[in-house]
């Protein structure tokens, strides 16, 4: 699965890196044959003010459905990071079981 990691105002380091590919590896392997890839987003949204402003925004790309955008903001951005991609894992689940469910209404 690829993963694209853009960070905007904040300093992304190696330890945030790898917590936010482990993080999304784990949520997301079991759908990685309908996934193209991971556009992950982290800013500071009130800069150097503090405050719970640590947003992390992801786009799930996928193979023939609409893409799945989740967006968190704590204080923290590993746990942000946690929200969203386990936000990101129940949305996916849910749109590829109606996925499923409208494909056996159909059949004879």
């Amino acid at each position: 699965m690829k993963i694209d990691i853009q960070a905007h105002g904040v300093e992304l380091t190696d330890g945030l890196r790898g917590h936010v590919e482990h993080r999304l590896g784990f949520e997301l392997s079991q759908f990685q044959d309908r996934i193209r890839g991971v556009v992950v987003r982290l800013s500071d949204v009130n800069g150097p003010k503090g405050g719970i402003d640590q947003r992390c925004n992801l786009r799930v790309r996928l193979n023939g459905l609409p893409d799945i955008v989740v967006e968190e903001t704590e204080a923290d951005f590993h746990v942000a990071v946690n929200r969203a991609a386990a936000r990101a894992k129940r949305t996916l689940a849910r749109r590829l079981l109606r996925v499923r469910e409208t494909f056996n209404d159909r059949a004879p």
